[in-house]
């Protein structure tokens, strides 16, 4: 496969849509909320130069408005909202006030009220008709100029107001009120699947101090050319790309790589949009205008990449675009052929045979249970601490071929920590510890800060003095009456420091010590994978997934490490967004059905260019997470083969719904043609199957998805958070095989 990381992709990539930059910084100030996240934390001392360390970025709210793909194909639900009528911003008044009718005007009904018969009785019913069903019968009319006729709610609509003209009036509004449950279900999962990119965009600095003819301006970033120089406060964002005047200087990158170990820059070397400024006062020369920055093309493949996420066309409108028709000739026939062939023919008679025969066509159960039995996938994703944001990524993720992955804070643990301690002849590693915990002390610096937690109370107490941080290359000072030295490997050469040459292959984060004036070992820093990273490629390979891949901003060489160590299929590493961008757009080029999961910022444009945009939601950044169709609330990736379990189950419930529908239904209708169904039986055909798919679709959310063997939690992992209701858990022990395995594809 070619490189995606050459730049000759890179205007293909990030033009694709023609996103005008310039409306996006517009957006930012004129139409977001003013209460931005706070920016990425992180510190660094520059005595340190170490990379591949990630921390989650700065938490921002994201909605991602008129951007959600509306799953009802085919229904109207107005300019990106759903419409929901008469109650406004509360969808469940009206059809709660039409079930208060229907279930009171039953009752009068059945004890026969006096009052309640004639122009009374219809004006009832009639009212709790309207409050469910002017909706269906408005798109139905609607439908007709663009010559979609045979929908189903055309057939809904000749079917309810036909039981109303035979007087079943009580039919014809459960059949509506039964819809409108059904697409109230399926609207609050639709509802989740809304996403802006408005905490991207806060991403960018609103405002940018640039140095004019020696007097500092503030100006808007917009109205900077490349040549200003600008000046960037400790704590605040890089507005535009550029070169740093004056070094070193020390920045948290999250935003743009997504390992947010503190960067070390000298002077002459590249800062970039995005990056926050830790320490000092620093200035920067403007190489790129705002519509050109690095952190500008993100926002620009975030817009294109959910702009070009398919939608998926429900099977029910697909059904009914066949279905309906035949339905309404059938209709037409039984009423107009027995004049023909009938002695007796009496046309109140045939109609009557005609309106029963539709009643029990209505494809209510099939309209309500498919809706409902993703919205159980959906309930039961919750449940084991996954979010489904709508049910076309149900069908999509039991549809994967393909899983590609970031490494930081999704398959390793986000967090700094030593792992191999090798001390030099003469010392032992106690006392190695004790030297070099006790000088790191001394730093704010992530991988000092993992020593000296490793070290623990052995490095407290220990007598520290004249400390001095050299930039770029670690620490020096007296520890206990002993010069050491706790660095890289720069810092022993300039202090003419030998060590042996096989330090220098070592791929993880590593700090070298000297103790006067003699090499006295190292120690391995490295970001630790997940207790239950190795099981989630295996269960992901057992699960028919073809490739893993990982896509790292990390070091290469740490990449392919953790991949080795992991079993994953391919891996790169020290990649930008765009370069993960690239490589996800040739993997789908070349025909894969893929998922990506990411947890960080910089993995936004990636997640929403997947079939499958997969977040790791409990440390990972808002941005990513409302960006992304699936979340995994828990953190263990793990979970990801979970989902595709409760995929493949709820794609059986679903068939097994369909499927009841369609005997009962064909059975009854035969009946009804021959005039030997009455409305009870219609009643039955419609309401009571479906009834029956409901009741099959809650099933979905008893049952146990997790791998035979390892329980429903992973090893050290924290419960779901409480709104999952975990006490809830199902203890079936073992999903049904049919069930796993499903029956045909859709």
């Amino acid at each position: 496969m070619p490189d995606p990381t050459s730049s000759n992709t890179d205007e293909e990539l990030n033009t694709a849509k023609q996103v005008q930059l310039e409306n996006v910084g517009a957006l930012t100030r004129e139409q977001l909320t003013p209460d931005a996240a706070a920016n990425p934390e992180g510190h660094d001392v520059p005595g340190h130069d170490h990379t591949g360390h990630h921390h989650p970025a700065g938490k921002k709210m994201v909605d991602l408005a008129g951007k959600a793909a509306d799953e009802h194909a085919g229904h109207d639900h107005g300019d990106g909202e759903h419409d929901h009528g008469p109650a406004g911003d509360n969808p469940y008044l009206w059809p709660g006030v039409s079930l208060v009718l229907l279930l009171s005007g039953l009752a009068l009904d059945y004890f026969d009220v006096a009052w309640f018969t004639d122009y009374v009785r219809l004006g009832w019913y009639g009212v709790a008709f309207l409050l469910v069903g002017w909706k269906v019968i408005r798109s139905a009319l609607q439908s007709i100029p663009s010559g979609n006729i045979f929908n189903e709610f055309l057939l809904m609509s000749i079917a309810t107001l036909g039981a109303f003209a035979i007087g079943e009036y009580p039919e014809g509004v459960a059949v509506m009120l039964f819809y409108t449950v059904g697409e109230l279900f399926q609207d609050a999962a639709v509802n989740r699947a809304k996403r802006s990119i408005r905490a991207l965009l806060e991403i960018q600095a609103t405002e940018v101090t640039v140095i004019r003819d020696g007097q500092t301006v503030v100006l808007d970033p917009k109205q900077v050319v490349v040549g200003d120089t600008i000046e960037v406060k400790p704590g605040e964002k890089v507005a535009l790309d550029g070169t740093l005047t004056k070094g070193p200087a020390s920045f948290n990158t999250a935003a743009l790589t997504g390992e947010s170990v503190p960067q070390t820059k000298q002077a002459g070397e590249v800062v970039l949009a995005g990056m926050v400024n830790l320490e000092s006062l620093i200035q920067v020369a403007v190489t790129a205008t705002y519509q050109d920055t690095k952190l500008a093309k993100i926002l620009a493949m975030v817009q294109d990449a959910v702009g070009r996420k398919a939608k998926t066309q429900q099977f029910i409108t697909r059904f009914a675009k066949v279905y309906t028709p035949i339905v309404v000739a059938l209709a037409v026939l039984l009423v107009l052929v027995p004049y023909f062939v009938v002695d007796d023919y009496v046309f109140r008679t045939w109609l009557y045979r005609a309106l029963v025969f539709l009643v029990i066509s209505c494809p209510c159960a099939l309209v309500i249970s498919i809706p409902l039995g993703y919205f159980g996938g959906i309930g039961a994703a919750s449940k084991n601490g996954i979010l489904f944001k709508g049910s076309n990524f149900l069908d999509l993720m039991r549809e994967l071929d393909t899983v590609v992955m970031d490494k930081t804070g999704t398959l390793t643990q986000g967090v700094f920590a030593v792992q191999q301690v090798q001390p030099a002849a003469g010392l032992d590693a106690p006392q190695l510890l004790r030297l070099v915990g006790a000088l790191e002390t001394k730093s704010t610096h992530p991988i000092a800060k993992a020593v000296v937690l490793h070290v623990g109370a052995a490095a407290t107490g220990v007598p520290v003095e004249n400390v001095e941080e050299i930039s770029g290359h670690g620490m020096r000072g007296r520890v206990d009456g002993r010069d050491v030295l706790a660095g890289n490997t720069k810092l022993l050469t300039k202090f003419s420091v030998a060590y042996p040459p096989e330090v220098d292959q070592i791929v993880d984060s590593i700090v070298v010590a000297a103790v006067d004036g003699q090499y006295a070992g190292y120690l391995t820093v490295a970001d630790a994978p997940k207790e239950d990273a190795v099981r989630t490629v295996q269960e992901l390979r057992a699960d028919g997934i073809t490739k893993i891949v990982m896509l790292s901003g990390d070091k290469d060489s740490i990449t392919q490490r953790v991949a080795k160590e992991l079993g994953i299929d391919e891996a790169h590493g020290g990649l930008l967004p765009e370069d993960k961008a690239r490589y996800v757009q040739q993997y789908k080029d070349g025909g894969r059905k893929l998922a990506f999961v990411g947890d960080g910022v910089n993995d936004a444009p990636v997640v929403a260019l997947a079939d499958v945009g997969i977040a790791m939601g409990g440390l990972g950044s808002d941005a990513t997470i409302e960006t992304a169709d699936v979340v995994i609330q828990t953190d263990h990736p793990s979970k990801i083969a979970t989902a595709r379990r409760i995929a493949r189950a709820t794609h059986a419930v679903v068939w097994q719904n369909i499927w009841l529908a369609f005997i009962v239904k064909g059975i009854v209708l035969i009946l009804g043609a021959g005039g030997l169904a009455t409305m009870w039986e219609a009643v039955f055909a419609d309401v009571g199957v479906a009834l029956l798919a409901i009741l099959n679709a809650v099933r979905i959310q008893r049952m146990d998805y997790a791998t035979p063997g390892t329980g429903g939690t992973p090893p050290g992992a924290a419960p779901p958070v409480a709104a999952l209701r975990p006490e809830n858990e199902s203890v079936i022990e073992k999903m049904p095989e049919e069930l796993r395995q499903g029956p045909h594809p859709r």
